[in-house]
C-alpha cells in the first residue's frame, strides 16, 4: 500500500469521522488508503492533517500528509475549505465541493439549460403576489431557498369556493384563508425570516390515493463520467404530500406498472436516465467538481417528468430495502472509484 493513492473523506465532526470511514471502508476495493479528517484538522502551514484512519482492524489518528484527492461529506454551502484545499493538492482534486445547494440558485441553472422543459415555473417569494400565481396554478408549493427533507414546505391551493387552504406536510389543511382575509399577511407569520421560493403545483399522478416521487443516484466511476447508478421511489404515507416523510421506498420499476403502458414506462425511464446525467452536468459546469448528486422528479397524470430539487448529498440509506436493486455497494464504492481516478493524474505517476 505503500505506493497507493491516498485518500481523504472530509466530513463535518470529529464524532462522525469513525462511522463515515467504516462505512466507506467496507466498500473500498481498490488498492487505495482512506482517511477521515475535518476542517479543523486541517493543519495549513505544515500542509498536514490529523485524520482517522482503519488499517488491519486498527483505528490510528495519525498526522497524515494532503490526500491525492478528497471526497467532501461535509454539508456545506460554501466550499472555501475546499479552494483551499485544491491550490495545495492540484485543481478539480476535491469532489462535492458545494453540497447544500441553493434551490434558486439551481433553478436558474436549469431553466437556462436544455432541460428547462423539467422545470416548473419558479419565483422568489418577495418578487410576486401570490395572488395571482394561485389564480394562474391553482395550487402553488412554498419551499425554502436552503431546506432539506421537506421542511416547512408549504402547500398552497385554492379551492372552488373561493377559500385557500394552506397544508404542512399532510392534506388535512393547517390554515384556510376566507375570501376576505389577506392571504400575504397569513404566509409572512407563518414562514417568519428566510428566503423562500414559489413553485407552480403539479397535478401529481398517485398510486393508491398515495404521492410518490422518483429519486435518481447519479455518480461518476472510474471513468470518471457521470452514470445512473440506481432510481428510487419514495411512497408518502397516506393523506400526506411530503415524500420525506414516507411510508415505503421502493425500485421505480415496481411503481410505474402500475400506472403506466410498458411503452411509457421505456420512454419515462429513458428520460430518467437522460435528464437526471444532463441535470449532473449544468451543476457541475457552472459549480465546480462533483462526483455524485440525486435527482428528484414527480410525474404529472399526463405521465410528463417535472424536476422537483437536487440534492447535492445524496441520503444513501433509502437504497438499502430496493429488492431489485442487486449491486447496493455501488452507492458507496463509485465516489472511491472517482477518487481514485482523480488521484492518478500527472503528479501522482511522477
Amino acid at each position: 500500500m505503500e505506493n497507493s493513492p491516498l485518500i481523504g473523506i472530509m466530513v463535518g465532526t470529529r464524532k462522525s469521522r469513525k462511522r463515515i470511514l467504516e462505512l466507506y471502508q467496507r466498500h473500498n476495493n481498490l488498492n487505495m488508503q482512506l482517511y477521515a479528517f475535518t476542517p479543523a484538522d486541517i493543519i495549513w502551514k505544515k500542509q498536514r492533517i490529523i485524520g482517522l484512519m482503519l488499517k488491519e482492524g486498527i483505528w490510528s489518528q495519525i498526522s497524515f500528509p494532503f490526500p491525492h484527492a478528497v471526497y467532501n461529506r461535509c454539508y456545506n454551502k460554501k466550499p472555501i475549505t475546499i479552494q483551499r484545499l485544491e491550490k495545495a493538492i492540484g485543481k478539480n482534486k476535491c469532489f462535492n465541493n458545494i453540497n447544500f445547494f441553493n434551490k434558486w440558485d439551481i433553478y436558474n441553472l436549469l431553466t437556462n439549460s436544455s432541460i428547462n422543459a423539467y422545470v416548473p415555473d419558479t419565483f422568489l417569494y418577495n418578487n410576486v403576489n401570490i395572488t395571482e400565481l394561485l389564480k394562474k396554478y391553482k395550487l402553488i408549493y412554498i419551499k425554502p431557498s436552503y431546506g432539506f427533507q421537506g421542511k416547512s414546505v408549504h402547500r398552497i391551493e385554492l379551492m372552488d369556493n373561493g377559500e385557500t387552504h394552506i397544508f404542512l406536510h399532510s392534506l388535512a389543511p393547517t390554515y384556510i384563508c376566507r375570501k376576505n382575509e389577506n392571504l400575504r399577511v397569513k404566509l409572512d407569520g407563518l414562514l417568519g425570516l428566510g428566503k423562500y421560493m414559489v413553485q407552480q403545483g403539479i397535478c401529481i399522478s398517485q398510486l393508491d390515493d398515495q404521492y410518490f416521487d422518483i429519486r435518481v443516484l447519479v455518480q461518476k466511476g472510474m471513468d470518471g463520467e457521470w452514470g445512473v447508478t440506481t432510481i428510487a421511489s419514495r411512497v408518502a404515507y397516506e393523506n400526506y404530500f411530503n415524500t420525506s416523510m414516507c411510508e415505503t421506498i421502493t425500485d421505480v420499476i415496481e411503481i410505474l406498472p402500475r400506472l403506466f403502458s410498458q411503452e411509457k414506462i421505456k420512454e419515462i425511464l429513458h428520460s430518467l436516465n437522460e435528464v437526471s446525467v444532463r441535470a449532473a452536468q449544468v451543476v457541475e459546469t457552472h459549480m465546480g467538481s462533483f462526483g455524485e448528486l440525486s435527482v428528484d422528479f414527480v410525474v404529472d397524470e399526463q405521465g410528463k417528468l417535472w424536476i422537483i430539487e437536487l440534492n447535492g448529498k445524496p441520503q444513501k440509506n433509502i437504497f438499502e430495502d430496493m429488492k431489485y436493486f442487486k449491486d447496493k455497494n455501488l452507492v458507496y464504492s463509485r465516489p472511491l472509484e472517482y477518487a481514485f481516478y482523480l488521484s492518478y493524474s500527472s503528479k501522482y505517476r511522477k
